[in-house]
């Protein structure tokens, strides 16, 4: 009844006449919407760690590596968490379109609050990006869904497809432009220009959003009054707690960054702890997809660690490419933000042709199982860390080492995440039982926030002796390496508990 009502009352997407490379006019509102937005949010990231590991006297905030390697990861980890009640604002209060265009409006808040020097502003201004980037995030790929007629729709794959190459041309460019900005220029001009195009991806959302689906207006599962003034209650509680503790903190001249850092990464760890033993627990679920839970953990962990090794691309990283890496090619010299361009990049170039190794692969019956996928996955992802030992070993005293050696650390890396990341999306959707079938997209999104937020608190108990090191890299490096062979090991353990799922 629900389901025949709301069909009738949103219909389907809107058609003009006119398409977007054959695909509905909403799809270049979106596509230009998460093209700018990547541009704001990678560029930004391209210059978090630089300017936070910068001299006073260059304009940056000084802080130690390990401190400034922490702040990455658990902002990360915070982006990626933040997608969860994002997901839930939209279904239950907003509706996708609104909650995006909240996002965006938070995003190009905090950018602007970053453009404004002081260390106090620039921490302050991280809070607001990272909950409108979890709002965005959470909901824009949502909306493009709603603009195909079901799952069903034959425009429906080639559709995200696009949208996906907009997110890497935005993710593309975001470094050469805004990293170049901040790091030629002025760090907080830098900033404001990531807010600027946050800001021109906004205007062209609110301009086609007569292109958009009906649906994505719809607010799913409304809160009921009684249930609004309980949640609003329940969230003032908390957030005078905090601004209690906080406030305690700075007025007496105790606080610092680790007060931030310990809670959150603690959090980061214990939230995806908790919603597991919250599904496992439940008895509405059959024997099958309790299974299939357990076979899904091994997966979660997996992309945990990968993520843990792969987000470091803005931290350790760029450090090895600021401190050791010669960044001038053909007599020409570029800042060391340009490095993070590599990964979209190299995403455009392989992305198709992976999907045309497993489409063949498929055909002739030899397409490599998920749990096979995975731990290729984590093999590469360790390689990369391993490759990182022997450049650290290169650039030993006070040596600059060709940029080749981060451009192959780069290829490996985006290797790995082609045979790990949309293969963890596709496994996500189809190991979910159906009571949990929304929302464990926004669980897969957890294994990111996991895996930093053990990066954040690893990179604070090593300190500034250790995190960039050869050691560093190495140990970690061996650790995936071990994970991959140990997930292959168990494949056929993996595969009993997935069922029939493959």
């Amino acid at each position: 009844m629900a389901s025949s009502t709301l069909e009738s009352e949103v219909g389907s997407s809107p058609s003009t006449g006119r398409t977007f490379f054959g695909h509905p006019r909403g799809l270049a509102t979106l596509f230009m919407t998460e093209t700018w937005e990547r541009f704001s949010f990678y560029g930004m990231k391209a210059l978090l760690f630089v300017y936070m590991t910068a001299k006073a006297a260059d304009g940056g905030l000084e802080l130690n590596i390990a401190t400034a390697a922490a702040v990455v990861s658990v902002y990360t980890a915070m982006v990626y968490l933040l997608a969860l009640p994002g997901g839930w604002l939209a279904d239950r209060v907003l509706g996708a379109r609104r909650t995006v265009l909240l996002g965006g409006l938070t995003v190009i808040l905090g950018h602007f609050m970053l453009a404004v020097p002081g260390k106090p502003m620039f921490f302050l201004g991280l809070v607001p990006i990272a909950i409108g980037s979890g709002l965005i995030k959470s909901n824009i790929s949502t909306m493009v869904g709603h603009l195909y007629d079901g799952p069903n729709d034959p425009r429906r794959d080639g559709g995200f497809t696009i949208f996906y190459m907009g997110i890497n041309l935005g993710s593309f460019f975001a470094p050469l432009v805004i990293g170049t900005v901040g790091q030629k220029v002025n760090w907080h001009l830098g900033f404001a220009l990531a807010g600027v195009g946050m800001a021109l991806g906004l205007i062209q959302y609110m301009l086609g959003s007569r292109h958009l689906s009906p649906r994505s207006s719809v607010v799913c599962a409304p809160l009921g009054a009684a249930e609004r003034r309980t949640l609003l209650r329940r969230a003032g509680i908390w957030l005078a707690a905090a601004a209690l503790f906080y406030g305690t903190l700075v007025g007496t001249g105790h606080f610092s960054s680790g007060w931030l850092i310990w809670p959150l990464s603690l959090a980061g760890i214990a939230i995806p702890v908790v919603v597991f033993a919250r599904i496992r627990r439940d008895k509405e679920l059959t024997g099958a997809e309790r299974s299939r839970i357990n076979g899904y953990v091994w997966f979660f962990v997996a992309a945990a660690i990968f993520w843990m090794i792969y987000d470091q691309s803005a931290s350790t990283l760029t450090l090895f490419a600021e401190q050791h890496t010669d960044k001038n090619l053909f007599g020409f010299s570029f800042p060391s933000s340009w490095f993070q361009s590599l990964n979209p990049l190299y995403i455009m170039a392989l992305a198709p042709v992976f999907a045309w190794l497993w489409n063949v692969a498929a055909r002739r019956n030899r397409n490599p199982s998920t749990t096979a996928k995975f731990a290729f996955g984590l093999l590469m992802i360790g390689a990369s860390f391993l490759v990182m030992m022997l450049a650290m070993a290169a650039a030993s005293g006070d040596t600059s080492v060709t940029p080749m050696w981060l451009a192959v650390v780069y290829l490996i890396q985006t290797v790995g995440e082609l045979t790990l990341s949309p293969v963890g999306l596709s496994v996500t959707t189809k190991l979910a039982p159906a009571k949990y079938a929304s929302q464990m997209m926004g669980i897969w999104f957890l294994a990111v926030t996991a895996g930093d937020c053990v990066a954040a608190i690893a990179q604070l108990l090593l300190g500034d002796q250790v995190v960039g090191s050869t050691w560093y890299f190495a140990v970690q490096g061996l650790l995936a390496v071990a994970a991959g062979f140990g997930l292959f090991s168990v494949r056929g353990r993996v595969g009993r508990l997935m069922g029939d799922v493959h």
